[in-house]
């Protein structure tokens, strides 16, 4: 049986006449990475803040360690920790300091704030610029600080807002294995990302919410399936042509990349479509192969939102 550190049922939450949340369920597994997506105002921040104890749902039941966020929210608090989208780092104080300056302020003893200090600087590889102020480190080592202090009083369930947001790339690979590791030493990341990308590296399990409803749920493998195995990717050079090859074929359509990407099916499949295109005169400047990725999966769940609308509209 698996062990679930966090489980949401039935969550909802509305202002005013807006249902922000509605009727959402999922569980986290202890010691797992969760990625939970959805477009802007799909209900991430909402539910992130519920499981925090940053605010109440109207109704439904979130527990996190077996301990109901409002109920309990104190002993929640104690198995926790949020970290926002942007470093919030006293730039004054040396990254030591800031360390210390959070520790006295979780009320943990003297030597505990010593012993932790020194191993977070350690582990996120801040040693050498412990007596530095933070004002001269980099974003990548503003944001390793940050979640180091989060894990000062070794909580067993880290949130991480958008953790690599104006990262450069290496920085973000950097934290990338960083969150890695932790959840191998048994911490559980509970990820939002705009960076799918992100979540397809690094989320053992990934939800998808839309209105505050989920919409699916799985691996990013499982997930990526749901669409289908390789597409054919036609790129035009000639405006034209590229809007006859639109009219022409089904598939998804990038206007700015003059692209059609269409499912790969059999050889006879791909043979048809190229002599369709050719009989119309038409001839796209590359043809190219390629996997499924969770952009596609989130661009197939948001058409098919829009479908959905435009038919009940």
């Amino acid at each position: 049986m698996k062990d679930s550190i966090i489980s949401v049922q039935n969550l909802k939450k509305s202002y005013g006449k807006h249902t922000v949340l509605d009727g959402l369920n999922f569980e986290v597994e202890r010691g797992s990475i969760f990625a939970l997506l959805g477009e802007n105002g799909a209900g991430k921040t909402t539910t992130v803040r519920i499981l925090a104890t940053l605010i109440q749902a109207d109704s439904g039941i979130a527990t996190i360690a077996g301990y109901d966020t409002h109920r309990e929210s104190e002993s929640v608090k104690q198995k926790i920790s949020l970290t926002g989208q942007y470093a919030s780092v006293d730039e004054l104080l040396t990254g030591e300091e800031n360390l210390v300056m959070m520790g006295r302020l979780n009320h943990l003893s003297s030597n505990t704030v010593k012993k932790r200090t020194a191993e977070l600087l350690d582990q996120f590889e801040l040693t050498n610029a412990a007596k530095k102020r933070v004002k001269t480190y980099s974003g990548g080592m503003r944001r390793r600080l940050d979640i180091a202090i989060s894990l000062l009083a070794s909580p067993q369930v880290i949130f991480l807002d958008e953790p690599t947001t104006g990262l450069d790339p290496r920085s973000r690979r950097n934290m990338w294995n960083l969150i890695q590791q932790l959840a191998k030493n048994g911490v559980t990341i509970f990820l939002t990302t705009q960076y799918l990308e992100e979540a397809d590296q690094l989320a053992d399990k990934i939800a998808v919410i839309d209105s505050g409803k989920m919409v699916e749920e799985g691996t990013a493998e499982e997930l990526k399936r749901m669409i289908g195995d390789e597409k054919v990717e036609l790129t035009f050079d000639n405006a034209k042509e590229f809007q006859q090859a639109s009219e022409l074929l089904q598939g998804q359509v990038s206007e700015v990349e003059q692209r059609i990407s269409i499912p790969a099916g059999s050889p006879e499949s791909l043979r048809k479509l190229l002599n369709t295109l050719h009989e119309h005169g038409i001839e796209p400047s590359s043809v190219n192969f390629r996997k499924p990725t969770l952009d596609d999966v989130f661009m197939d769940i948001t058409s098919r939102k829009r479908k959905e609308q435009s038919v009940h509209a």
